[in-house]
Protein backbone atom coordinates (compact mmCIF):
# COMPACT_ATOMS: atom_id res chain seq x y z
CA UNK A 1 0.00 0.00 0.00
CA UNK A 2 1.13 3.82 -0.51
CA UNK A 3 -0.25 6.44 0.44
CA UNK A 4 -2.32 8.86 -1.26
CA UNK A 5 -3.33 6.51 -3.86
CA UNK A 6 -6.76 4.82 -3.94
CA UNK A 7 -6.90 1.40 -3.11
CA UNK A 8 -8.66 -0.08 -6.50
CA UNK A 9 -5.77 1.48 -8.09
CA UNK A 10 -3.90 -1.97 -8.50
CA UNK A 11 -0.41 -2.16 -9.27
CA UNK A 12 -0.49 -2.73 -12.53
CA UNK A 13 -3.12 0.11 -13.18
CA UNK A 14 -0.18 2.70 -11.36
CA UNK A 15 2.01 1.50 -13.33
CA UNK A 16 -0.13 1.87 -16.90
CA UNK A 17 -0.30 5.20 -15.76
CA UNK A 18 3.12 6.55 -14.75
CA UNK A 19 4.18 4.99 -17.91
CA UNK A 20 1.60 7.38 -20.24
CA UNK A 21 2.93 10.38 -21.55
CA UNK A 22 1.77 13.89 -22.46
CA UNK A 23 -1.28 12.65 -25.21
CA UNK A 24 -1.23 9.28 -24.24
CA UNK A 25 -4.89 7.69 -24.37
CA UNK A 26 -6.55 5.16 -21.88
CA UNK A 27 -9.60 3.39 -22.31
CA UNK A 28 -12.08 2.83 -19.32
CA UNK A 29 -14.51 0.46 -20.52
CA UNK A 30 -17.88 -1.49 -19.56
CA UNK A 31 -18.03 -5.16 -19.12
CA UNK A 32 -19.44 -5.60 -22.78
CA UNK A 33 -16.71 -3.76 -24.50
CA UNK A 34 -14.49 -6.12 -26.24
CA UNK A 35 -11.70 -5.07 -24.07
CA UNK A 36 -9.29 -8.63 -24.70
CA UNK A 37 -8.86 -7.75 -28.69
CA UNK A 38 -8.93 -4.11 -28.25
CA UNK A 39 -6.33 -4.05 -25.75
CA UNK A 40 -4.27 -6.71 -27.75
CA UNK A 41 -4.06 -3.83 -30.55
CA UNK A 42 -3.21 -0.88 -28.29
CA UNK A 43 0.32 0.92 -27.57
CA UNK A 44 0.81 -1.50 -24.99
CA UNK A 45 -1.30 -4.23 -25.25
CA UNK A 46 -2.25 -4.04 -21.82
CA UNK A 47 -5.66 -4.62 -20.38
CA UNK A 48 -6.23 -3.98 -16.50
CA UNK A 49 -9.15 -6.04 -15.09
CA UNK A 50 -10.85 -3.78 -12.63
CA UNK A 51 -13.57 -6.34 -11.49
CA UNK A 52 -16.38 -5.44 -9.04
CA UNK A 53 -15.70 -1.92 -9.54
CA UNK A 54 -18.15 0.67 -11.97
CA UNK A 55 -17.27 3.12 -14.06
CA UNK A 56 -17.60 5.80 -11.22
CA UNK A 57 -15.52 4.42 -8.98
CA UNK A 58 -12.62 3.62 -11.78
CA UNK A 59 -13.02 6.77 -12.93
CA UNK A 60 -12.49 8.95 -9.55
CA UNK A 61 -9.75 6.82 -8.67
CA UNK A 62 -7.92 7.02 -11.71
CA UNK A 63 -8.79 10.76 -12.47
CA UNK A 64 -6.89 11.66 -8.99
CA UNK A 65 -3.53 10.54 -10.66
CA UNK A 66 -4.31 10.86 -14.16
CA UNK A 67 -4.41 15.27 -15.05
CA UNK A 68 -6.49 15.52 -18.62
CA UNK A 69 -5.17 17.12 -21.61
CA UNK A 70 -5.74 20.33 -21.48
CA UNK A 71 -4.25 21.32 -24.77
CA UNK A 72 -6.97 19.77 -26.70
CA UNK A 73 -11.10 21.10 -27.00
CA UNK A 74 -12.48 17.31 -26.00
CA UNK A 75 -9.92 15.37 -23.63
CA UNK A 76 -12.61 13.00 -22.69
CA UNK A 77 -14.11 10.69 -25.42
CA UNK A 78 -17.56 8.69 -24.73
CA UNK A 79 -19.18 5.75 -26.84
CA UNK A 80 -22.32 6.83 -28.51
CA UNK A 81 -25.02 4.77 -30.31
CA UNK A 82 -24.50 4.33 -34.13
CA UNK A 83 -26.46 6.86 -36.09
CA UNK A 84 -27.66 9.29 -32.41
CA UNK A 85 -24.22 10.22 -31.54
CA UNK A 86 -26.43 13.19 -28.95
CA UNK A 87 -27.98 10.47 -26.86
CA UNK A 88 -26.68 10.41 -23.88
CA UNK A 89 -26.93 7.82 -21.09
CA UNK A 90 -26.80 8.42 -16.96
CA UNK A 91 -23.38 7.12 -17.23
CA UNK A 92 -22.05 10.28 -19.58
CA UNK A 93 -23.86 12.48 -17.28
CA UNK A 94 -22.02 10.86 -14.67
CA UNK A 95 -18.94 11.32 -16.10
CA UNK A 96 -18.85 14.61 -16.87
CA UNK A 97 -19.84 15.47 -13.41
CA UNK A 98 -16.49 13.02 -12.40
CA UNK A 99 -13.98 14.77 -14.88
CA UNK A 100 -15.28 18.31 -14.16
CA UNK A 101 -14.76 17.73 -10.46
CA UNK A 102 -11.20 16.00 -10.91
CA UNK A 103 -10.18 18.86 -13.13
CA UNK A 104 -12.20 21.67 -11.45
CA UNK A 105 -13.15 23.01 -14.81
CA UNK A 106 -15.87 22.28 -16.89
CA UNK A 107 -14.15 19.40 -19.36
CA UNK A 108 -15.80 18.48 -23.13
CA UNK A 109 -16.46 15.12 -23.36
CA UNK A 110 -16.96 14.41 -27.40
CA UNK A 111 -19.24 12.03 -28.56
CA UNK A 112 -18.19 9.30 -30.65
CA UNK A 113 -20.33 6.67 -32.30
CA UNK A 114 -19.31 2.83 -31.31
CA UNK A 115 -17.27 1.52 -34.29
CA UNK A 116 -15.45 4.74 -34.53
CA UNK A 117 -14.89 4.59 -30.69
CA UNK A 118 -13.36 0.55 -31.15
CA UNK A 119 -11.32 1.90 -34.04
CA UNK A 120 -9.50 4.97 -31.87
CA UNK A 121 -9.42 2.56 -28.44
CA UNK A 122 -7.44 0.42 -30.62
CA UNK A 123 -5.00 3.78 -31.16
CA UNK A 124 -4.84 3.90 -27.36
CA UNK A 125 -2.33 3.23 -24.75
CA UNK A 126 -3.99 0.58 -23.12
CA UNK A 127 -7.57 -0.29 -22.01
CA UNK A 128 -9.23 -1.14 -18.55
CA UNK A 129 -12.17 -2.95 -18.21
CA UNK A 130 -14.39 -2.34 -15.23
CA UNK A 131 -18.06 -4.07 -14.17
CA UNK A 132 -19.91 -1.19 -15.39
CA UNK A 133 -23.06 -2.69 -16.44
CA UNK A 134 -24.82 0.19 -18.02
CA UNK A 135 -24.65 0.10 -21.24
CA UNK A 136 -22.35 2.51 -23.48
CA UNK A 137 -20.17 3.31 -20.19
CA UNK A 138 -17.02 3.25 -22.22
CA UNK A 139 -14.71 6.48 -22.05
CA UNK A 140 -10.65 7.47 -23.52
CA UNK A 141 -9.17 9.75 -21.68
CA UNK A 142 -6.39 11.57 -23.40
CA UNK A 143 -3.38 12.32 -20.74
CA UNK A 144 -2.37 15.91 -19.99
CA UNK A 145 0.90 17.13 -18.08
CA UNK A 146 1.62 18.72 -14.73
CA UNK A 147 3.11 21.94 -13.92
CA UNK A 148 4.26 21.54 -10.46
Amino acid sequence: MLKGIPPLVTPELLALLAAMGHGDELVLADRNFPAVSVAAATVSGELVQLTGVDCNAAAEAILSLLPLDGFVPAPVKRMAPEGEPQTEFEVHRDMQRIVDAAEGRSVTIEAVERFAFYAAARQAFAVVRTSESRPYGCFIFKKGVIFD
